[in-house]
Formats: structure tokens, sequence, C-alpha cells
């Protein structure tokens, strides 16, 4: 059984280290070794990743392989380019697993984050992705949203670093003025809907917020996220017991 956790890709050395750590730790709660494929900006790729696993097969049969898409939302590269990789690299026996979100449980992490950052009940959260075209993939932000005004009561908006409006720096702008109007003021906070460190988080660091979250990927809930997907998707357990992740404020 071969494991793939598959990301987007950042070129900051510390996104890429990021990705590498929360591999490992996975790794370390199913007793076996996951493989890291990017989808974008470096590699290797997942059609790469899985060519060769599938070249290594003896006696061609190839040992099945598991991908765990590591998005936070089903847009494109989990709903198309991960399939199209899939495709291209010829292996006969491949599973993709649902992304990571939107779930209640990314977004207790999310809310989690909230509480290290400094929130307290009464500031105004935006929730930051990279930016999408893709409809499900608003739908799936939308939905986290939701979840996380839910759990903090906070007033909640949507902002990103990259595709799609607002952009977050307007949505701070944003947040400010019906602060202002609806409460004399009130104070912004980010919380990061990305996976790794990298441009957008930078962004997001720069877009005149009074807190920002770190990524998820820094979450320590996430990797028996990841754990359990990979295991949801094997019969008979093999990949060690399952992990409670207990999420409690």
């Amino acid at each position: 059984m071969n494991l793939i956790l598959t990301a987007h890709g950042t070129r900051r050395p510390s996104g890429v280290a990021m990705i590498g750590d929360l591999a490992a730790q996975v790794s370390a709660l199913v007793e076996r070794t996951v493989q890291v494929a990017f989808v974008d900006v470096l590699g290797p790729s997942p059609s790469e990743v899985l060519s060769t696993l599938s070249a290594r097969s003896h006696q061609g049969s190839s040992r099945p392989a598991i991908v765990v898409p590591a998005f936070l939302s089903r847009g494109y590269h989990v709903r198309t380019d991960l399939p199209a990789h899939v495709a291209a690299s010829g292996h006969p026996n491949v599973t993709v697993t649902p992304a990571l979100g939107p779930s209640r449980e990314i977004a207790w992490m999310l809310v989690h984050k909230l509480v290290e950052s400094g929130w307290r009940p009464g500031d105004c959260v935006i929730l930051a992705a990279a930016g999408t075209s893709d409809r499900r993939a608003r739908a799936d932000l939308h939905t986290t949203r939701a979840l996380v005004e839910k759990l903090t009561g906070s007033w909640v908006d949507l902002g990103f670093a990259a595709t799609g409006y607002p952009n977050v720096s307007t949505a701070v702008k944003r947040a400010r003025d019906w602060a202002r109007v609806n409460r004399g003021a009130g104070r912004v906070v980010i919380a990061s809907y990305l996976l790794a460190d990298g441009l957008f988080q930078e962004r997001l660091r720069a877009s005149g917020a009074d807190l920002v979250t770190e990524p998820l990927g820094t979450h320590p809930g996430l990797a028996p996220l990841i754990a359990n997907r990979f295991r949801s998707a094997v019969p008979h357990r093999q990949l060690g017991a399952p992990t409670p992740a207990t999420l409690d404020l």
C-alpha cells in the first residue's frame, strides 16, 4: 500500500518544510511512509510519484495507492487537476479520498487558531483563503465561513489572497467599517484558511488586520485528520488504530 499526500506547492522553503513535517507526522500515526506530491509550483507531481511507484512494482501488478488531497475545499485542483494526474500516471490502482474541507473538524481548528492568536469575542473575523473561481469551491468556503461564525459568535466574512472578491485588504477595510457603524470600533482578525506558509500567507500578514493566525498545517489536529482519511480508504484497518481528534476549546 502506497500513501501519498498531495498539496498545492509553494516556492517558500518554510511552506515546503511544513508539508514535509505534516507528512512525517501522518507517517508516524499510520506506521507507514507517506510520500508528498505537489500539483503546482514544484515537484514531484502526483503523476510523477504514481508513475514511479507503478514502475517499481513487480510481476506486472502495482501495489494500491491512496492519495489524500491536502486541500480545504473542492476546487479545480481537487476535481480536475488531480484526476488528470492520476490518469496520466498510468497507475491502475489509485484511490483518491475527499478533500480535507469543508468539515466541522477543520472549522474547530480555525477556531483554535483564532484563540491562540489572541482573538476575543466581539472581534470581526475574516476567513482568508487563497482564492478560487470555482463555484463549488466558493460554496465550500461559505460553508466554512458559516461554521466559524456559529462556533465563535463573531461577524465573519470572506477574503482572498489571490483570485476572488473581495481581496483580503478590502475585506479588512469592510470589516472595520462594519465594526465602526455597529459597535463604534473593534478589532479585525484574519483566520488563515491556508495549509502552509508562502506568498499568500505573507499577503494576509500585510493586509492591515490586527491579528493573523498561522496556517492550518501547524495545527496538531490536522495530522490525525489526514491519517484517518488514509485509514478510511483502506479495508480491514491496515494502517494502525484510528486517531481520535478531540478538539475542545
